[in-house]
């Protein structure tokens, strides 16, 4: 079956049609993501399709839904309240731009058209647009002291900090200028935004951070990293036959990532697969610690964690300055 913008889109808009006639809780539902966006929403023969449904109450706050092997709906509930006040919403670095650019498909109380025309009043505004930035910047910082100032306790846990903090960091940059950057193609988003703004060297040093520079040394490493990925295979198969799944890391997204690491580890910029791989292997590794030694051995390998992990923190102290010099000298005009 070939996937295509049109497809997704259709199956989105059916899909909140049939919803809707039989859920009343139901007050509005949106799409967002790599489907509304102007590139490919296909990586590597895989797509999802993100929508939201707003409720008054809800029980399950995020379901996985397979279409084809290949094509899944992601679909989250959220409260009405997490919109409310809408103008609050336009310093919310992550909410905020999800709510400017959706695509409302089912709102007959007009609760969307009313929450959007608040979120978009003044969103560039200066305050805002630096509201959103400080807000992933200051966390970065906040987690970067909390190691700093205590003996590190290795393990899932740690990682995903850390992880969390080099999310924070590289997205304080993406919203002076648009949304912030997720999923899938975080590093290849990046290493984008990086050449636009004239840094392009935020790209590398961030791949350093993630133990990465050894992806780009050679074929010979390709290889290596595919072979993590059979292991994350494996981990992801077994989390699903015993364990609580978190939604992220439900079965039927498994096409959903394989598909999209072997097309990054075929191209020109293989490093690209190391952000997702790492944080759904960590997540993994949360869920199920007990099973998670493939996990902790590439941990170890490529330093995040262990004795090379002060080296990691080292490096994010120096990544987050930058960030703040940037941050600190946007102007809403200018730019950088």
């Amino acid at each position: 079956m070939r996937i295509t913008r049109e497809l997704l889109h259709r199956i989105a808009e059916d899909t909140v049609a049939e919803r809707a006639k039989k859920d009343s809780t139901i007050l509005a539902a949106y799409l967002h993501g790599t489907v509304l966006e102007g590139e490919d929403p296909v990586l590597g023969g895989s797509a999802d399709i993100d929508l939201v449904f707003i409720h008054e109450r809800y029980d399950q706050e995020r379901e996985i839904i397979r279409m084809t092997e290949d094509v899944h709906l992601d679909i989250e509930h959220h409260s009405k309240d997490m919109y409310q006040p809408a103008k609050d919403l336009r310093q919310r670095p992550w909410l905020g731009n999800t709510m400017f650019t959706c695509k409302p498909l089912y709102d007959p109380q007009h609760f969307l058209d009313f929450t959007q025309a608040g979120v978009r009043g003044l969103f560039f505004h200066y305050e805002n647009v630096l509201a959103r930035a400080e807000e992933l910047m200051n966390r970065a910082r906040t987690t970067w002291l909390y190691f700093h100032n205590r003996e590190t306790q290795f393990g899932p846990d740690q990682v995903m900090t850390y992880l969390q903090a080099l999310e924070d960091a590289a997205n304080a940059v993406a919203s002076l200028s648009g949304p912030p950057l997720g999923g899938r193609r975080f590093l290849y988003h990046f290493r984008d935004l990086a050449e636009q703004i004239a840094e392009p060297d935020l790209y590398p040093a961030l791949i350093n951070l993630l133990g990465g520079g050894r992806v780009q040394a050679g074929q010979r490493n390709v290889e290596e990293i595919k072979g993590w990925m059979f292991a994350w295979e494996d981990d992801l198969k077994r989390l699903n036959q015993g364990y609580q799944v978190p939604a992220a890391l439900h079965i039927h997204r498994l096409a959903y990532y394989m598909r999209a690491y072997e097309a990054m580890l075929g191209s020109d910029q293989p490093e690209t697969a190391l952000w997702p791989l790492l944080h759904t292997w960590t997540l993994m590794a949360q869920t199920m610690p007990s099973q998670s030694e493939a996990w902790q051995t590439v941990c170890q390998q490529i330093g995040l964690m262990g004795d090379d992990f002060e080296e990691r923190l080292e490096g994010l102290d120096g990544f987050l300055d930058r960030v703040e010099v940037l941050v600190e000298e946007w102007e809403p005009d200018g730019g950088f």
